[in-house]
């Protein structure tokens, strides 16, 4: 089975929009992972009059991660499925904080536009057909100097790494999906992780978009070696710009 892109996997998300939240909270520090992820963007004085984009917000998990560790900072969630929208916008924000119905592929023609002084992306990247056009859009929309965060599933390279993750959908995640009638999404869930980049071959695939003091930083837990925090930050304008 191929893996899911652009229609089918946003069809997917829409299907699986109701249950999402409740699985994901099975995954042990799944929330604390975020919120690790958006702290190290290290927006000073509370992000205060900053643009914060969350790319590929799903339910706002990653958005109230933002919110948590960036009281001043405007919000802005972008996802490209209606059913995860749904979800997100019906929670409880304030009003630094709105959502935009649109594909990453089309942040433009949805009316989002930089500058933002921070971008982090949660679980997005594997999942999109052409990545490195998305990188190259989100160096446009950072400010000079702004960072972008990458929350990932990425495999450390490690044969182990393979075998946890194995092991933890075929015993958890793929029997979970079957019993909630999304097993095809979470059957692609699987696949896009060992499909995609290492976390090696992602931080350079950051250098090559044009982001400047790329980092990868592992997360703890059971997911240590799977999955990662990359950050990237855009050149300051009196150093050259952006390539």
């Amino acid at each position: 089975m191929p893996l899911l892109r652009d229609a089918a996997l946003t069809a997917a998300f829409d299907h699986g929009a109701g249950r999402y939240d409740r699985l994901v909270a099975l995954n042990p520090g799944y929330h604390a992972q975020l919120r690790r992820s958006a702290r190290r963007l290290r927006l000073a004085d509370g992000g205060a009059g900053r643009r914060v984009l969350d790319l590929g917000c799903g339910t706002g998990a990653s958005t109230a991660a933002l919110a948590v560790a960036f009281p001043g900072a405007e919000i802005v969630g972008v996802d490209a499925s209606v059913g995860m929208l749904l979800r997100a916008r019906a929670k409880d924000w304030p009003s630094r904080v709105r959502f935009v119905h649109a594909p990453a592929e089309e942040l433009p023609r949805a009316d989002v536009h930089g500058p933002f002084d921070a971008v982090l992306a949660a679980y997005l990247f594997r999942n999109l057909a052409d990545p490195d056009a998305v990188l190259r859009t989100v160096h446009r929309l950072l400010a000079p100097g702004g960072r972008l965060a990458v929350h990932e599933y990425a495999l450390g390279g490690r044969r182990a790494h393979r075998l946890v993750w194995a092991a933890v959908c075929r015993g958890v995640v793929l029997p979970l999906g079957t019993a909630t009638g999304d097993r095809d999404l979470y059957r692609h869930l699987w696949r896009s992780v060992t499909a995609f980049d290492t976390a090696s071959a992602f931080g350079a695939r950051l250098g090559r978009a044009g982001f400047e003091q790329v980092r990868i930083l592992p997360l703890p837990g059971w997911q240590t070696g799977i999955t990662h925090t990359f950050l990237g930050r855009r050149a300051d304008a009196e150093t050259g710009g952006a390539r």
